[in-house]
């Protein structure tokens, strides 16, 4: 969507804020032994104290509140009372939720004392990734743009981009136009507007630029089981810097 009003703006403050802080209350809980299932309520019942909602369970009927994935898991990891959370994991919790008519997703990785090197690193990478597309993305650059940032971070790293997965659109429903590749993708030519309200969300591997999706039909898993990481905000394209809407400020 692209913002016409303050009521709008307002609108998208509010449930990015929620996004905020429950993904805040998850990320501390992260700890050896608890269970993603354990994780997930966490976050079904802070949405519940917001009075907002999970989108991808209404809109997909995902089975959860939010997206834990964990190592060799990319993305939409399904929450479950037999996966632990153990020492060195690299835990990737992906929230997107609404209110009002507005929605808003973010997400962050954790890496579980005593992650490796190269877990850590990896971490920071997308985060890193991410504010280098922040720094390019404004009004009347080309979408490519975006993914060009953050590919030219990862791959200074060490690592690869998960071409597959993207970022895009978001406002009024979880997944909206346009798309937004984090690689160069010359297809991706159209320039953005004051106003749109996109993901930039950098989804990269230690390992080879392959996934697929796992027979839950949910969870996509590296091909050859390297490590992944995903960091995630939305923002507001404005003629400066984007407005991020799920920091807590």
């Amino acid at each position: 969507m692209s913002i016409q009003s303050p009521e709008d703006l307002a609108g998208l403050q509010a449930i990015g804020r929620i996004v905020a802080l429950t993904l805040q209350v998850m990320a501390r809980a992260v700890r050896p032994g608890i269970t993603t299932a354990e994780l997930d309520l966490i976050a079904a019942c802070e949405l519940a104290r917001w009075g907002a909602e999970s989108s991808p369970a209404l809109v997909y009927g995902f089975p959860g509140a939010s997206c834990i994935s964990l190592n060799s898991q990319v993305v939409h990891g399904v929450p479950s009372h037999h996966t632990t959370v153990q020492p060195g994991d690299l835990v990737k919790l992906d929230l997107t939720a609404q209110k009002d008519g507005y929605v808003a997703d973010a997400a962050v990785t954790v890496a579980v004392p005593p992650a490796s090197l190269t877990a850590r690193r990896l971490a920071q990478c997308a985060q890193s990734a991410f504010e280098s597309a922040r720094s390019v993305a404004r009004a009347g650059s080309r979408i490519s743009g975006i993914g060009r940032a953050v590919e030219k971070e990862v791959r200074a790293a060490g690592f690869e981009v998960l071409r597959q997965w993207c970022g895009h659109g978001v406002g009024r429903t979880i997944h909206e136009a346009p798309q937004v590749p984090n690689f160069e993708d010359r297809r991706s030519s159209a320039a953005l507007t004051e106003g749109l309200v996109i993901t930039i969300e950098p989804i990269i591997t230690a390992g080879i630029d392959k996934s697929f999706v796992s027979s839950d039909g949910w969870t996509v898993v590296t091909a050859d089981q390297a490590l992944s990481a995903h960091y995630e905000h939305t923002v507001v394209i404005t003629r400066g810097k984007p407005m991020v809407l799920t920091a807590l400020q």
